[in-house]
Parts: C-alpha cells; sequence; structure tokens
C-alpha cells in the first residue's frame, strides 16, 4: 500500500503542476481584456480538485510513511523533520492560498478581478509548493518519479 501511494503522490506532483501553471498562465495572459468563460473555470477548478486529491493522498502517506517518525531527536535529523513538519505545513498553506483564490475568484464582481485572484493566489500556493517538494538535488531521499 504505501509503496502504491508513494508513487501515485509523486507522480501526480507533475500533473498538479502542469495544471496550476495552465491555470496562472490563463489567468496572466487574459488579466486585463479577457472575458471568464466556462474554460476558464474548469482549468481553475481543475487545478484545484487534483491539488486537493495529491494532498488527500500525501495525508495518507503522512500517517504510513517510515519518514514521518516522531521520535526523540527526530527535529534534528533534516530528513525526518523535513516530511514531519516543513512539508505537510507548507502543503498545507499552499492549498489554502490555491482554495481562498478559487473563491475569491467566484466571488469576484469582474472578469479582471477573476483572474486577478487565480494569478495572485495559484502563484503564490505554486511557490509554497516548488519549495516543499522533496526534490532530488536536496538530498532528502525522493527521486524524480
Amino acid at each position: 500500500m504505501y509503496n502504491g501511494l508513494l508513487h501515485a503522490h509523486s507522480g501526480l506532483r507533475w500533473i498538479v503542476l502542469i495544471l496550476l501553471l495552465a491555470a496562472i498562465f490563463n489567468a496572466f495572459s487574459k488579466k486585463k481584456s479577457g472575458v471568464w468563460t466556462a474554460k476558464d473555470k474548469k482549468i481553475s477548478l481543475f487545478a484545484m480538485i487534483f491539488t486537493h486529491v495529491q494532498f488527500l493522498i500525501g495525508l495518507v502517506l503522512y500517517f504510513v510513511s517510515p519518514k514521518v517518525n516522531f521520535v526523540e531527536g527526530f527535529m534534528k535529523d533534516d530528513v525526518l523533520r523535513f516530511f514531519a513538519v516543513e512539508h505537510v505545513l507548507l502543503m498545507v498553506v499552499a492549498i489554502v492560498f490555491i482554495t481562498v483564490g478559487h473563491s475569491k475568484s467566484k466571488k469576484a464582481a469582474t472578469d479582471a478581478g477573476r483572474f486577478s485572484a487565480i494569478a495572485k493566489f495559484y502563484l503564490i500556493g505554486l511557490v509554497l509548493i516548488l519549495a516543499s517538494i522533496p526534490w532530488p538535488f536536496r538530498d532528502l531521499g525522493s527521486g524524480w518519479f
């Protein structure tokens, strides 16, 4: 179960990143003169949905992973601290930003306001996600997939 969830979580990250980039690019490109359409709503909605699915898989992994171990002195170990505290905390904050951005885009009075909310909040969420992914060059025991 653990390996299957880990591979799903690792592989789904690429879909999440692509969808977030698509939503952000779409919002920035239409921010000044674009008209909000059903396509724009779907792009931002799918980005948010896949981000939430990724979070749910990560939440299950948090409780079954051997990398999350609250033994004495775990905060001194970079890998244990990253997975037990840093990764989950930054990801939760990123998902909050993405969810707030989607909510604000639904409540915005103008199309420019909708695109602006998606652009700002999804971009902040993406930066937080990129900062908290255990990239291979960070020596945290994770690979590209």
